[in-house]
């Protein structure tokens, strides 16, 4: 994939991706969703990186959906820019490794979307989040009516999607929509160092709990208790054994490949 928007570099078993169209604030566009839905195959099939961080170019992690594209959609042309931004975060979710958004400043309508899709949020002091959407008189695209509630609570979740204001960097995290804050030039940082954290564990196990946990939120509590005895059991085919030996023996473990 020829990447336009986004800027991919990779090291030490983790990837960061940023998104580089800052004199539009990192508007999403239809070449956006492009790019992500190859960068996430691409991901995918790559076994040198084990994690990825996705952050924005400039004052804005994305500052929402291109305005100036929608505005001439009809109501089929709509609903499909709605299902394309909704596949490609869906398929964020479903990546089988883990993904960190480092929100360094406006994650607002689309943007606070594709943050809700990562699996951990780290947010600058500069960071804002909102749903807008209804200052245009539009509703959330890209599932913020779902992910949002699920993950701060149906009151809190409809005061911001129904009043449209902006939450900065401290209420975000005291609602639990990012789990850690820092300052501006220790965003970065800080990211990469969760997510060589995370991928210094082992990778098979990294893969099955995010899977483990998505899935076990959509289940009853006894559906996601069997799942994680299964995939609990597979691991001692492989790495389990290695990581369990490697403690006894008081060594670092070398992960099955």
């Amino acid at each position: 994939m020829d990447y336009r928007i986004l800027k991919v570099t990779a090291a030490g078993g983790v990837a960061t991706a940023t998104i580089s169209r800052p004199e539009a604030l990192n508007a999403l566009n239809t070449r956006f969703f492009n790019e992500m839905d190859a960068l996430i195959d691409e991901i995918a099939d790559r076994g040198d990186v084990r994690v990825l961080i996705l952050t924005g170019e400039g004052k804005a992690f994305v500052a929402g959906a291109d305005i100036a594209e929608m505005v001439p959609m009809t109501q089929l042309q709509a609903t499909e820019f709605s299902e394309m931004g909704q596949s490609t975060f869906r398929g964020l979710e479903l990546l089988d490794k883990p993904v960190i958004a480092a929100v360094n400043g406006f994650a607002l309508g689309g943007g606070c979307e594709l943050a809700l899709a990562c699996d951990i949020r780290i947010a600058s002091t500069k960071a804002k989040f909102g749903q807008p959407e209804v200052n245009l008189g539009l509703i959330p695209g890209y599932a913020a009516t779902q992910r949002l509630p699920r993950l701060i609570g149906l009151g809190a979740a409809l005061q911001m999607l129904l009043t449209a204001e902006a939450i900065g960097a401290d209420e975000a995290l005291r609602l639990g929509l990012v789990q850690k804050v820092v300052e501006p030039d220790q965003l970065l940082p800080a990211a990469l160092a969760m997510a060589q954290l995370i991928a210094s564990k082992g990778p098979k196990a990294v893969k099955l709990i995010k899977r483990v946990v998505r899935q076990g939120v959509l289940l009853d509590f006894e559906s996601g208790c069997v799942l994680e005895s299964e995939k609990f059991g597979t691991l001692f085919e492989n790495e389990g054994t290695e990581g369990m030996k490697a403690f006894l023996e008081k060594r670092p473990a070398n992960w099955p490949a």
